[in-house]
């Protein structure tokens, strides 16, 4: 099972050191795909610093993204710890 959300971009930082911040926040006008979205995920935000060159222009301010998340399923073996 996994979940769908879509956010828009509301910045891309780059820092002189390397890498870019990119702030989301949930979607919520623009169209009814996205008022259906807002009343599933009304409010919240995701950050993200990204250190790969490739995957840090991928981003751009008012574009949206949608966000797909899969719950991962450990498999702890003897010797390995939380």
């Amino acid at each position: 099972m996994s979940v769908r959300a879509k956010f828009l971009v509301e910045s891309v930082t780059n820092h002189a050191g390397g890498g870019n911040t990119v702030k989301l926040r949930p979607v919520h006008t623009g169209s009814e795909e996205n008022k259906s979205f807002w009343q599933a995920t009304p409010s919240g935000n995701l950050e993200m610093y990204i250190n790969n060159p490739n995957a840090a222009t991928f981003f751009a301010p008012g574009a949206e993204y949608y966000i797909d998340f899969t719950q991962v399923v450990s498999q702890v073996t003897s010797g390995d710890s939380l």
